[in-house]
């Protein structure tokens, strides 16, 4: 554990590069894809003044925004078009890519990182905040 992941006490946090960690477990997440996820983030930014709690962010690909909000909290919940859960169940499991704090992690990176390990984004504000942005789209 490197002394950064010790200052927030997030042992989920890998040391160096990425990992995939088991949705369900620490945290559930909830992914967004290109700019509609980065407007999520910058409108959950606003939302909470600078602090939604931990997002991370892709920089190829579907370039996703995974929102981590506590495990448990995507299940069994509507959630609109456009989103992709990721949360553990009977006969259910997915994976979440976690970058470390410094160093080499492309193509991910924290938009936010954690700031404790109890710190997650609020699933409720979450699906207020995308619902209101996707009703704009068409």
């Amino acid at each position: 554990m490197n002394e950064e992941n010790r200052e927030v006490n997030v042992d989920w946090i890998p040391v160096s590069g990425f990992q995939l960690r088991k949705a369900g477990v620490q945290f559930d997440a909830v992914r967004v894809d290109g700019d509609e996820g980065r407007r999520l983030a910058s409108l959950m930014e606003a939302l909470t003044g600078g602090d939604p709690g931990p997002v991370v962010i892709e920089a190829n690909g579907r370039r996703g925004v995974y929102f981590l909000v506590p495990p448990g909290s995507t299940a069994r919940k509507a959630w609109p078009r456009g989103v992709t859960r990721f949360n553990g169940g009977p006969a259910h499991v997915s994976y979440v890519p976690v970058p470390a704090l410094r160093g080499r992690t492309w193509p991910l990176s924290w938009r936010f990182p954690p700031t404790s390990p109890d710190r997650f984004v609020h699933p409720l504000l979450l699906r207020s905040a995308v619902t209101e942005l996707f009703s704009g789209v068409s």
